[in-house]
């Protein structure tokens, strides 16, 4: 018992001492996949090996190819650190070992989640009788959203997709955006819709869905089973589709309106932002991570369903042998594992962490640093690009080709990372700041790196 408390303690000291180490550490650096991939390689053992020497072989074999990811000046994608309530009860989740399919196989995984659920709906604005299911990310999220909003339309049309499947089914239009999150087409590839099923909508000049082309495109669609895909910040500038509107336009159309908030459905919990998403809770379904804004550990994300009994209709099994299946949808009824690992206590312990004034703080934060990541590369004479509504900022260096050896250039210096994207034809950088550890300082300091890095590279600017 001494030796499995010993192990432990090492293991949590590793983790601090990194967690600890992020704000001077270099956020990404280059490093040689050869020679990381040497170290995890070689035979299997034979014999087994102490655990203790397993987890210090680990930490120096994986410790060169660590992205400072959990770190206040990594912007890339949209990534927020886990927050320390959140690890530890995580850490806590990998001791217990629980498995969260049921409340049979852990009472108190499923009421961390259904508690945890409760308080996510009411700082997002979402109905208190809608359901929520913890997955793993927006693609989960999304999926599940789809499956609910699938199985809904084909069975008011009169067609059983559980049980028939979708040969010899009703058509299903789906509309979307044209600046959709591609989670969305994939989403159809595994519903068996199919990305042809796919009716894309124009976009305004930030990218969020034109109501007029919507609602255009549905008049022309006709009557049918209808599914439209909206969103709540845009992957690349933040912007957020006119929620109110739309869903009025599909409900009219008959149809089901999901939103893909994996980021900016979290505008809602702040009073500040929460105009950018009115009328989310007019949609149908929805999908979000909880390990972008909300700092969360990877992978914590939700989905949503105004209909607790389509959603675990489209998601839900059961079985002979699976005590305790068939109740209340709860755990695996609202997602498409049934090997669950218990991430509500992770999401538990984050937003009692926070709580409401926290999350708010977080949201406003964020958007504040962001506003000041624009005005302080337009200041250096770049290009932002976008409408900084959000916590995401575009910038261009120029053309092209000088954009992408900016971004090259400031993922090898280590001082902060941040990715490359293109948006209406442009190659650009994107920042996306959603770390509850970012400081002001922060911020100033990989401005200060990118507007060095960027003067050092050849080329004219454009404006």
């Amino acid at each position: 018992m001494d030796e499995l408390r010993h192990l432990f303690r090492r293991a949590a000291d590793h983790a601090a001492d990194y967690r600890l180490s992020l704000p001077d550490r270099p956020v990404g650096v280059p490093v040689d996949q050869a020679v990381l991939n040497e170290a995890f390689a070689g035979p299997l053992p034979d014999a087994p090996t102490p655990p203790e020497r397993v987890l210090a072989e680990l930490v120096t074999a994986a410790e060169p190819g660590l992205v400072a990811t959990a770190g206040p000046r990594y912007f890339g994608f949209v990534v927020g650190g886990a927050s320390p309530a959140a690890t530890a009860a995580d850490m806590l989740a990998a001791g217990w070992d629980q498995i969260a399919f049921n409340p049979v196989t852990s009472p108190a995984a499923v009421a961390a989640e259904t508690a945890a659920g409760t308080w996510l709906k009411e700082l997002l604005g979402i109905p208190a009788t809608a359901s929520a299911g913890f997955v793993t990310g927006g693609q989960a999220a999304n999926t599940a959203g789809l499956a609910a909003a699938r199985h809904q339309v084909l069975a008011d049309a009169g067609w059983d997709v559980e049980r028939r499947g979708l040969p010899g089914a009703p058509a299903v239009h789906v509309f979307a955006g044209a600046e959709r999150h591609a989670t969305i087409d994939r989403s159809l590839r595994l519903l068996g819709l199919g990305t042809d099923a796919l009716h894309p909508v124009s976009t305004g000049p930030q990218g969020a869905i034109d109501p007029d082309a919507l609602a255009a495109a549905l008049r022309d669609a006709g009557p049918g089973p209808t599914i439209v895909c909206l969103q709540a910040g845009n992957v690349n500038t933040g912007a957020c589709d006119d929620l109110r509107r739309a869903c009025d336009l599909v409900h009219r159309h008959g149809g089901w309106a999901h939103v893909d908030g994996a980021l900016g459905l979290w505008a809602a919990a702040s009073p500040a932002t929460r105009h950018l998403v009115d009328g989310l809770e007019t949609a149908d379904s929805w999908a979000c991570d909880g390990h972008k804004w909300l700092n969360l550990p990877y992978d914590t994300a939700f989905a949503f369903c105004a209909r607790p009994d389509v959603h675990a209709a489209a998601m839900s099994y059961a079985a002979a042998y699976l005590v305790g299946s068939g109740g209340a949808p709860a755990g695996a009824d609202l997602t498409a594992e049934s090997s669950r690992r218990a991430r509500g206590f992770a999401v538990w312990a984050g937003l009692r962490e926070l709580g409401r004034d926290g999350v708010a703080a977080l949201v406003e934060r964020c958007c504040a640093l962001a506003r000041r990541f624009a005005d302080g590369l337009s200041t250096a004479g770049f290009e932002v690009v976008n409408d900084v509504v959000l916590n995401q900022v575009l910038v261009g260096f120029g053309d092209d080709a000088r954009t992408d050896r900016v971004v090259a250039a400031v993922q090898t210096d280590g001082t902060c990372w941040a990715g490359g994207t293109t948006w209406r034809g442009r190659r650009l950088m994107r920042i996306s700041v959603s770390n509850a550890t970012t400081t002001e300082a922060d911020v100033d300091r990989s401005v200060a790196a990118i507007a060095r890095l960027a003067h050092g590279i050849g080329g004219e600017l454009v404006h």
